[in-house]
């Protein structure tokens, strides 16, 4: 297994864009049976609601043309039940949208997810493994294999190449993070200004909005002014509220 894994990263880490990476795992991906390959990367998974939230990465390999205009335009990425499953799983797991087979799949889905199944049907993507990655501070990556032909001769091979196919979503992983820009290693939808993270930090120590102004050499009512900016943009109540949101989406670091 250490001789695969060195090949694998012989392959990836040579490339020089993320898009070369991609091309390199589809390589082999397509060696192990796939057809089509997705990578996505979140570096804040779930809302504060608990709903999936569009990846600030997707990037895709043979998949239909109109697939990532309808996964992060259109809402798929929200009721597609690999997705939900993924994040859930600390595991690869083979999957299929076959109601006669038995995966993992077929004891969460439901009618909300019909759109994305009936999609897959309809092109013939109905089985593939998905492998989970939790990155520290809670990112989240996961590559999927989907792969075209009958269920159950899909599956078993599938399940074959599975010890592969995460070694190889892993080395990708390490190849390509270290390409990613700032801001897609940042939440994408709520852009706090550099005095805004300030006084949230400062805020989240314990200080005062007067504490904060003397820490930052800044009028109170300038520091007030940062503060209830940052909350209106975290559409918090208080304070408080404000900081616990900043955290979760990951606003706070550096």
């Amino acid at each position: 297994m250490l001789a695969k894994l060195t090949a694998f990263n012989n392959r990836l880490i040579p490339g020089r864009s993320l898009d070369e990476q991609m091309d390199n795992t589809f390589i082999l991906a397509q060696q192990l049976g796939f057809d089509a390959l997705v990578y996505d990367y979140s570096p804040v998974p779930i809302d504060l609601n608990g709903a999936l939230i569009t990846p600030s990465l997707l990037q895709l390999r043979n998949t239909p043309a109109d697939w990532h205009a309808l996964w992060c335009s259109e809402g798929f990425y929200q009721i597609d039940p690999v997705q939900h499953l993924a994040l859930s799983s600390v595991s690869p797991f083979v999957w299929s949208y076959e109601a006669k087979t038995e995966t993992a799949l077929q004891k969460i889905i439901d009618p909300c997810h019909a759109p994305v199944s009936s999609y897959l049907h309809e092109r013939q993507l109905t089985c593939g493994v998905s492998v989970p990655i939790h990155l520290p501070k809670g990112g989240f990556a996961s590559l999927t294999g989907l792969r075209t032909g009958k269920a159950r001769t899909v599956l078993k091979d599938a399940q074959h190449t599975l010890a592969d196919f995460s070694l190889i979503t892993h080395a990708l992983q390490e190849a390509a993070y270290p390409l990613f820009s700032k801001e897609v290693r940042a939440y994408p939808h709520i852009r706090l200004t550099k005095r805004e993270r300030e006084c949230l930090k400062w805020a989240a120590e314990g200080l005062t909005a007067a504490e904060i102004a003397t820490q930052l050499s800044r009028s109170l009512a300038v520091v007030t002014l940062h503060l209830a900016s940052a909350m209106h943009k975290l559409g918090a109540k208080n304070r408080v509220q404000a900081v616990v949101r900043a955290t979760h989406y990951r606003l706070l670091e550096d």
